[in-house]
């Protein structure tokens, strides 16, 4: 099985469910990045406790405070990251920070929508924009010829409720404004896809599962450990030819 080999990767929405998973797997992994910059809204506070325990064990784990719905907060994260990081540049970034509201058609309002929208494609939107310089530093200098989460890559951990396909069979659970939200992210993914990867930059939508987390709630089919698993293993075999794709956290192509 192919091992994901990135040297540098960076990781919203990191203190916990898949985000936290995704960074304890890459630390105990079998090519440990040299430097993996963990972020989220208040490092320092309570929700931040399980990264700063690792972070005291690992030295290549980095705290970073940041939140996607504020436009400042990246700007800011951006410039720490490219100081810490020292001339080199940014391999993986995976837009993991995602909010969801059950709301149905019938009780969605602008704020829901909005707040939804801010966060979970906005977001994702003004990450890649502020590290873009990084990542295009890393396809640069990456020995990779082709397009490679080793080399450089953006990934945004979206949703099969996004797809517009998909919906009649999951329309049991409505969830209105993050059903939009994350169709508006398979969109922006294929569009990074086109624009971003002349440069080198492999842009591509994972869809974890329906896991058992915060989010997710215990209904859910998958345990956090399964999910995370599985798109760590999906990762390194992302190529061309899934450019702008939404694929599931098996590899299978989902259609949107």
């Amino acid at each position: 099985m192919a091992a994901l080999r990135a040297q540098c990767v960076l990781l919203t929405g990191s203190n916990r469910g898949i985000g936290l998973e995704l960074v304890r797997q890459l630390l105990g992994g079998p090519h440990p990045p040299t430097h993996i910059f963990a972020t989220c809204r208040d490092p320092e506070g309570p929700r931040g406790k399980d990264l700063r325990d690792l972070a005291s064990k690992h030295p290549n784990l980095m705290l970073v405070k940041l939140d996607v719905a504020d436009p400042s907060a990246i700007v800011n994260a951006a410039k720490i990251v490219e100081g810490k990081l020292n001339g080199a540049g940014l391999n993986l970034l995976i837009n993991n920070a995602g909010i969801f509201t059950p709301v149905s058609l019938e009780t969605v309002d602008s704020e829901d929508m909005i707040r939804a929208y801010k966060t979970n494609a906005v977001g994702p939107l003004l990450m890649a924009q502020a590290f873009l310089p990084l990542l295009k530093k890393a396809a640069q200098d990456g020995k990779e010829k082709r397009l490679s989460c080793n080399k450089a890559a953006i990934i945004n951990i979206s949703s099969f409720l996004g797809s517009i396909k998909g919906t009649p069979e999951s329309y049991f659970k409505p969830v209105i404004s993050y059903r939009c939200s994350k169709a508006a992210l398979n969109m922006l993914t294929m569009c990074q896809a086109l624009t971003y990867g002349e440069a080198g930059i492999l842009c591509v939508a994972l869809h974890p599962g329906w896991v058992k987390t915060d989010m997710g709630t215990q209904e859910a089919d998958l345990t956090v450990d399964t999910s995370v698993r599985g798109l760590l293993s999906v990762l390194p075999i992302l190529s061309e030819k899934h450019s702008g794709m939404l694929l599931n956290w098996e590899g299978k192509a989902i259609p949107w």
